[in-house]
Order: C-alpha cells, then structure tokens, then sequence
C-alpha cells in the first residue's frame, strides 16, 4: 500500500489504474478543487493508458504546477486517512516529510492524520481506504 509517496507494509492495498496512493489523489483534488479546475479523473483519466500505474507523487507534482501557473500556492495542507489496518502511527512523520518533499514546501504546511471508523463501513470493515484532504492557498 502507498499512502503520501511512502510505502506502508500492509496486506493489502487499494487496486487503481494508478499506484492508487488515494492520499495524494485526495490531495491533488483538494488543489485542483480549490481553483475551480476540475478533479484528478479529468486531468488524468483511468482511460488513458499514459496513466496506467502512474506514480502519484508525479501527478501531484503536474497538479501543483497548475496551481503555480494560476498564481497561487499552497499554505497548509491537511490530509486524513480512514482505514482500520494497519496502523498509520509510525508512519505519519514520514508521509508529511513525503509530500512536503513533492511540493518543495516546508514540513510544518503539511499535517497527516490516520483515522478508523471503528469497524463501521467499507474502511472499518478492511475492504478498502479512504482519504479526504482540505488545503489552503494564497495568491503568489
């Protein structure tokens, strides 16, 4: 499983066109949202086989120069991830320094939180994970 660019020991993993790292797919939406310019499927659609196990740390990287060509940048981003297994802990610090890493930002713009949902749903239940991400952004 790969969630924020880092390698996670898991059993299993999301299945995607894609390395299907849902975090950085959460994060490249939250951007893209944030300046009205659609959502990651339209930059970078599952029908293109261009795409086919694409790295997410590239097209975070694409997203973010979208965001410089509108004149912005980013101020915080904050990114959850729901699953019930395995536990994210000792990864956190990690993730954070990854996607700073990828948007040349300063660790302390990115905050990573893992959450369950207690065994209730599709992620509590371990059959998939979810990611939600909010950002804010400034005009250059």
């Amino acid at each position: 499983m790969i969630l924020c660019g880092v390698n996670i020991p898991s059993d299993f993993g999301p299945d995607g066109h894609s390395d299907a790292d849902v975090a950085l797919h959460a994060l490249c939406d939250a951007l893209l949202g944030a300046l009205a310019l659609g959502d990651i499927g339209l930059h970078f659609p599952d029908s293109d086989e261009r795409y086919k196990n694409a790295d997410s740390s590239e097209l975070l990287k694409q997203v973010y120069a979208m965001v410089h060509e509108q004149g912005y940048k980013l101020v915080n981003a904050d990114i959850t991830i729901v699953l019930q297994t395995p536990k994210l802990r000792p990864y956190i610090e990690e993730m954070r320094h990854s996607v700073a890493k990828i948007l040349g930002c300063d660790v302390n713009q990115i905050s990573v939180k893992a959450t369950t949902e207690e065994h209730m749903g599709f992620t509590g239940s371990g059959e998939g994970v979810a990611a939600q991400a909010v950002v804010l952004i400034a005009e250059n």
